[in-house]
């Protein structure tokens, strides 16, 4: 089966990653659309989602925001059920987007609210 440009991309860095994980470390997945962004850790391991949150959920829909500011809400609300489930380490799992523009912000808010990776 030959695969097209976007998911020999997304297999080649998933591959890295779950390469290397642990049961001690989970995976934070990132997936953006042109309005949304959202987030799940997930155990590979188990192959089980832990948490999740998105800019789709009623309590960000109601707030009136750019992207940029969706996507830190969106990191903040992350970092607070991880922390809440004692959750700190993970790997950065950016999927195919480049670590640029929404996704760094998004990263970097994780970093700033406790997460390690």
């Amino acid at each position: 089966m030959k695969l097209n440009k976007i998911e020999r991309k997304k297999f080649r860095i998933r591959n890295k990653i779950k390469k290397v994980s642990s049961a001690e470390r989970y995976r934070l997945c990132v997936s953006r659309s042109a309005k949304n962004i959202s987030a799940q850790i997930i155990d590979d391991v188990k192959k089980i989602t832990l948490i999740s949150a998105s800019s789709n959920t009623k309590e960000i829909k109601t707030e009136k925001k750019n992207k940029k500011e969706l996507s830190t809400l969106v990191a903040e609300t992350l970092a607070k059920k991880a922390i809440d489930m004692k959750i700190t380490k993970v790997y950065f799992d950016r999927g195919i987007y480049k670590y640029h523009g929404r996704v760094k912000l998004f990263a970097d808010e994780l970093r700033k609210n406790g997460m390690e990776f």
